[in-house]
């Protein structure tokens, strides 16, 4: 080409100027550091609306927000027409504006400074440097780079972000908090003119100095602003009236636990929640109002969250009780782990439903039992033999609860609570044994509440979905607004437990769960409908009540945090009426709607709760768990015979067979009926044999105390004396029987109608036997130890 050779001639003769250019172009294009601020930022906490419900301080002890999203007009235009009028004109920096700061600077005593906006920020990103116009220049030049970098929009929110506004506050955003206690946003034209005007000062802000100075500043802004018909005569008017900031102000905090533990895992972030701005400082009243009735029992901490079901967003966050720095107020109870009490009865129950092994309203056993040793006891030290499996959740007798965990599997519960993602558990089976049921582990108010939710939003999306379950239902709960949680895909088999023995579970803890005492009811009543549970651990030292709604899960805690227990700090009394009290801050969200594709209609008998059998005579048709039908028929009904007189059983050895009287009864063995009837006067025992009827029953005794495997502990005797009287019970079936008792083939006396006997013993082995006077034989071998025996 033709040119070609004159072109390498230019680059020839010109070549040091052009190596100059080109170092001086490659300087420009690399003078600006990858990130122009590397300072650290405070954590930022906000509300689902965006308004700052809490921060904590940057690392370097400066209050340093975020950037900001988006500069405020009012802000913007008070800046721009004192800072710099032709910011959208120049190219980073203002010949005219430099022109007039050397001719004011050489000819007056005071300084003027004439950098733009974009210079300014410049030498914000170059701390300490001196001021002197070596830098000025090094400003300009870095200036026109960063205006290449950026556009305009976002120097200003780099400019309204790292602008100091005296002491360690820093940023638009943070000084509309410290100074006003509103959001940068909110700021009227004189607050917006003062903050404008500070940074060109930032001394004149502490209270009493200089202060007419800064007035002074702010009005010739407003009047430059109504000059120049920014703002009208009645809003500078109006702006001139407000008066300036004084002692700067607390930043809000009306969430604390959940903003350290977002400072603990976002450090340094903007973080916009899913906590209802409303609602969160609604439950701080009913907290502040709660640990004032609480602490005069010596209760300090509490806890509250509350969870929303369909999304598992958190919409409530209580941490711990409002009692400044004392009592370990600081400590997030939330995220601790407690031990559960009986909060975890529901998932025993809803399991065995849904597995068949037990029908709502089932008879279990209510006995005192003894299981390897382990003996426990009801809340109130009683027992009534036999009552409804729904009843014994909603009253949380521990009895029942323990029988059918064994019933269940203990390994296999084990099992599902790890699939229900209560991560807590993190010690075998064996390690907790079958207290695991009683509060024997130990979960967070989180992982419980969020496992009640989990199963109404099992149950909601069922009936919501034509019958369909989400993979993944046990899933953590998230704080984050715009955090999707991922429940999978769509199944036609549940994660782990089925709608129709969820909704069991939830109408069982609905309809019969009141507090002891009809007087207390009335407060509970007044409620919207709830699905709950509470629990109370070993020694007092944790109260629980959990409750859920189609919409709602509330979870609440109260005790105190060093793990004191106290008396009286039982859920029922402590942790449900606040709960309660939350219920009543949240909308109405109505009841569950019935999964009628995951219940079965099946007679039951209405007796015993159980599937009925060929014997029941009362049988009701019921809606229950699909896998009802594979539960056993009634135990407790069986066809009798009588004689003429329907007084005495009978059978063809004593009694003509034509004369007979067959009939169905409702009868228990010996010791569920021992405590049966003194609870349930209509109960009617099996009538006695006639006379000469000797039928060998199989099992018409039954031991009471000791129990199988039951070891029986002596008080040592001070004087030296190991022996002591113990009682010895026994439940007969029939009234007026006579029992003989025996020691090691000792006879030791006898019993009638009630079978109680005292007896003087010393430590050792023994075996118990009881003889009838219808020959019916019952033995076990008993043990007996001092209690200081190890």
């Amino acid at each position: 080409m033709e040119w070609a050779p004159t072109f390498k001639r230019i680059i020839s003769k010109h070549r040091i100027k052009l190596s100059v250019l080109a170092l001086f172009f490659l300087i420009w294009l690399f003078c600006l550091p990858k990130n122009l601020f590397e300072d650290p930022t405070s954590t930022v906490v906000n509300s689902s609306d965006g308004v700052l419900i809490g921060a904590r301080i940057a690392d370097d002890g400066q209050w340093r927000f975020p950037q900001m999203d988006s500069v405020p007009e009012r802000f913007k235009q008070s800046i721009l027409l004192f800072e710099d009028e032709y910011f959208y004109r120049h190219p980073g920096f203002n010949p005219i504006s430099i022109g007039k700061a050397i001719k004011h600077n050489l000819t007056k005593e005071t300084r003027r400074g004439g950098s733009t906006i974009t210079q300014q920020l410049v030498r914000l990103s170059r701390k300490n440097k001196s001021r002197t116009y070596w830098e000025k220049c090094i400003e300009i030049f870095m200036a026109t780079r960063l205006e290449f970098r950026y556009s305009k929009e976002e120097i200003l929110k780099l400019y309204a972000t790292h602008t100091p506004y005296g002491g360690n506050v820093v940023g638009l955003e943070t000084a509309a908090w410290r100074y006003f206690g509103i959001p940068a946003h909110e700021l009227s034209w004189a607050q917006s003119a003062t903050l404008a005007v500070l940074p060109n000062a930032p001394s004149l802000i502490f209270p009493g100095r200089n202060e007419s100075e800064l007035l002074n500043k702010r009005n010739r802004l407003l009047q430059k602003l109504k000059d120049k018909e920014i703002i009208d005569q009645t809003t500078y008017e109006l702006a001139l009236e407000e008066p300036l900031p004084q002692k700067p102000l607390p930043l809000p905090n009306i969430a604390p636990h959940l903003t350290e533990r977002i400072r603990n895992e976002y450090s340094g972030k903007r973080i916009t929640t899913s906590i209802y701005r409303s609602l969160q400082l609604q439950l701080n009243t009913l907290a502040e109002r709660h640990y004032q009735q609480l602490k005069s029992n010596e209760i300090h901490n509490l806890a509250i969250l509350v969870l929303d079901v369909e999304n598992r967003k958190v919409l409530g966050y209580v941490g711990n009780s409002p009692s400044g720095k004392t009592h370990g107020s600081y400590v997030d109870i939330i995220s601790k782990k407690r031990s559960t009490g009986s909060t975890l009865k529901p998932l025993l129950f809803a399991s065995l439903l849904d597995e068949g092994h037990i029908l709502p309203h089932s008879l279990v056993r209510d006995i005192p039992t003894v299981i390897n040793g382990y003996n426990p006891k009801n809340f109130d030290r009683k027992h009534t033999g036999a009552v409804p499996a729904s009843k014994a959740l909603s009253r949380s007798l521990n009895v029942p609860a323990v029988r059918l965990l064994r019933q269940y599997g203990l390994q296999k519960f084990y099992n599902k609570l790890h699939k229900m993602n209560l991560k807590s558990l993190d010690r075998p089976a064996s390690h907790y044994g079958l207290p695991l049921i009683l509060g024997g582990g130990e979960s967070s108010l989180w992982d419980v509440t969020k496992t009640y939710a989990s199963m109404a939003s099992t149950l909601n999306h069922f009936v919501s979905s034509s019958s369909a379950y989400f993979e993944h239902e046990f899933v953590d709960p998230s704080y984050l607004m715009n955090e999707e949680i991922s429940f999978g895909k769509q199944q036609l088999d549940p994660q782990i437990v089925g709608a129709g023995a969820i909704y069991s579970t939830f109408q069982a803890m609905y309809e019969v769960n009141r507090p002891e005492g009809d007087e207390n009811w009335h407060f509970f009543d007044a409620a919207q409908p709830l699905a709950w549970k509470t629990g109370t651990s070993f020694g007092f030292k944790d109260a629980w009540a959990v409750g859920v709604t189609p919409k709602y899960a509330i979870g609440v805690w109260v005790g105190n945090a060093d793990g004191e227990g106290r008396p009286g700090l039982t859920g029922i009394a402590t942790a449900a009426p606040l709960l309660f009290d939350v219920l009543d801050a949240l909308p109405q969200s109505g009841w569950f709607q019935e999964p009628f594709d995951d219940l079965i209609e099946l007679e039951v008998c209405s007796q015993s709760g159980y599937r009925a059998s060929v014997y029941c005579d009362d049988v009701q048709k019921k809606l229950v768990p699909t896998y009802g039908k594979r539960s056993n028929p009634c135990p407790f009904h069986q066809q009798v015979f009588l004689d003429a007189s329907q007084r005495f059983r009978v059978n063809s050895d004593c009694y003509p067979l034509e004369d007979m009287v067959a009939k169905n009864w409702f009868a228990f063995p010996p010791a569920i009926e021992y405590y049966y009837t003194s609870t349930n006067p209509n109960y009617k025992p099996l009538p006695p044999f006639l006379e000469n009827c000797s039928v060998l029953e199989s099992h018409p005794m039954e031991f009471i105390h000791p129990k199988k495997n039951e070891e029986i502990l002596l008080p040592k005797d001070l004087g030296g004396n190991n022996s002591t009287e113990v009682i010895f019970q026994l439940a007969h079936q029939q009234a007026n029987s006579t029992v003989y008792w025996y020691l090691d083939e000792t006879y030791i006396g006898s019993t009638t109608q009630f079978h109680e006997l005292i007896y003087q013993i010393e430590p050792g082995e023994y075996i118990l036997t009881t003889v009838d006077d219808q020959g019916n034989r019952l033995q076990q071998n008993i043990q007996v130890r001092l209690a200081s025996e190890s």
